[in-house]
């Protein structure tokens, strides 16, 4: 298994486990060697076989050879209290928390690679300076970018990821008894089991710990508590069992925005599905680029509702207690949360006003109707539009309002307003007795603009 390592710094061979001084460049101590200066551009690294020790053989992937990650004491380890040190670490960089597991862990610990914003985490390890490894779930579906993409990374940093692979035979046996697009028609949760979710339990077996890109911002009632480290709830490590491996976030706190200032302002390699409006990438028939006004992750099996939007990979994020039938967060369904279409533009209906409109057959105006959760982040997302549209039909005649569609109306909406997820809107015209739902997935102002004109 080869050792994914950027040299652009130098590495000594003992990291203090309780200081870390970043090293300086210019002066390497070659593992295993005698001591002696080099000069930047003399970039090495000692390695050993990776099946050095028995306890490997569980290890991601077999290679010729692993760059030799110093000593970490196992004890420290074992006795660390993780989320004590999550909220240690709550308001630290990326880079320090980067820092952190990489020191802690040494070679029992690797990036997980998907071939998208990802490629930020593997920047930070290099920026610390010290050894690294970076592997990857290569599920015979990606996107050829993103093929490209590993080339580039791995050009860039002189690394070599080490790519999972599914089993064939069980790929192999799903195709023939499925066909090859099962997944649309009986969620994506199979499919991803075989190509992704038992990869990753493979290459979790040799490791202790390891690093994902989980942001909070990323997907609504799934990620949006992820901390900075914590023990892994759904894998297990090398040394078995529940608690076995811990799982690293260096990014959770980040919002996505910032993400991509960081790779812009280090000039690394990137997707360039991205410039094509893909946003969260995946299996090419399971990703397609964001629309205006989406959120990011309704690029990612968009046939399903909000509850499928992790592959299995982060499974140990989803609640069931707190999820309701329409895979949303029920328990974010307080008053506490913010409001949103908060505007003298949009008007804020009761569940008796909904009613009333149902009931006529002969309104004096048509409206336009948002049904919303204010924590639902895809209606968070289409709100500026929303907005804007409100006012390009201040005066018109078209009232626009809005219906919070969670909690005790939930029941209600489902039954009554067509509601299947958040947001749902609806168009009541002035001499129809049923509401009109919006078809598209497109909420951009012009694509709304353009529905209400066609009715109205």
């Amino acid at each position: 298994m080869a050792l994914a390592f950027t040299s652009s710094t130098a590495i000594h061979g003992s990291i203090s486990s309780s200081s870390h001084q970043h090293p300086k460049v210019g002066n390497i101590q070659l593992l295993d060697q005698p001591k002696k200066s080099l000069n930047f551009t003399q970039r090495r690294c000692a390695v050993k076989p990776l099946y050095a020790e028995p306890k490997r053989k569980e290890s991601i992937v077999p290679s010729a050879a692993t760059f030799v990650a110093p000593e970490v004491a196992e004890k420290l380890i074992e006795a660390e209290d993780f989320e004590k040190l999550a909220k240690d670490l709550e308001n630290a960089s990326p880079l320090e928390i980067m820092d952190n597991a990489l020191e802690k862990f040494g070679d029992d610990i690797a990036i997980a690679f998907s071939g998208a914003e990802d490629v930020a985490l593997i920047e930070y390890a290099h920026l610390t300076g010290r050894p690294f490894r970076v592997f990857s779930l290569d599920t015979g579906r990606l996107n050829p970018e993103t093929y490209q993409l590993f080339d580039a990374v791995e050009k860039h940093y002189g690394i070599r990821i080490e790519y999972m692979f599914p089993d064939a035979v069980e790929v192999q046996a799903l195709v023939r008894t499925k066909g090859l697009f099962s997944f649309y028609e009986d969620g994506h949760q199979e499919c991803c089991r075989v190509r992704k979710v038992r990869p990753l339990r493979r290459a979790l077996k040799g490791l202790r710990a390891w690093i994902t890109g989980q942001r909070k911002d990323q997907s609504p009632g799934t990620r949006s508590e992820v901390p900075v480290v914590q023990v892994d709830p759904s894998f297990e490590g090398l040394d078995g069992g529940s608690g076995s491996l811990v799982k690293w976030n260096p990014v959770a706190n980040v919002e996505g925005k910032d993400i991509w200032n960081f790779l812009r302002a280090m000039n690394v390699p990137v997707n360039s599905l991205h410039s094509k409006g893909y946003v969260s990438i995946g299996c090419e028939p399971c990703t397609r680029p964001v629309l205006p006004g989406q959120h990011e992750r309704e690029g990612r099996w968009w046939w399903e509702d909000a509850k499928a939007k992790e592959c299995g990979l982060h499974k140990g994020n989803i609640k069931a207690e707190s999820v309701n039938g329409n895979g949303n967060n029920a328990t974010q369904t307080n008053d506490t949360v913010a409001d949103i279409f908060d505007t003298k533009g949009i008007v804020t209906l009761s569940r008796p006003g909904v009613e009333n409109l149902l009931k006529l057959e002969d309104r004096r105006e048509p409206w336009l109707v948002v049904l919303y959760a204010p924590w639902c982040q895809f209606c968070q997302a289409m709100e500026g539009s929303y907005v804007e549209l409100a006012e390009k039909l201040g005066g018109s005649g078209v009232k626009v309002g809005k219906f919070r569609a969670d909690g005790e109306q939930k029941t209600f909406a489902q039954q009554e307003l067509q509601l299947g997820s958040f947001p749902t809107i609806l168009f009541f015209p002035k001499h129809a007795s049923q509401p009109i739902k919006y078809p598209s997935e497109k909420r951009d102002v012009n694509s709304l603009l353009a529905f209400v004109n066609a009715l109205r």
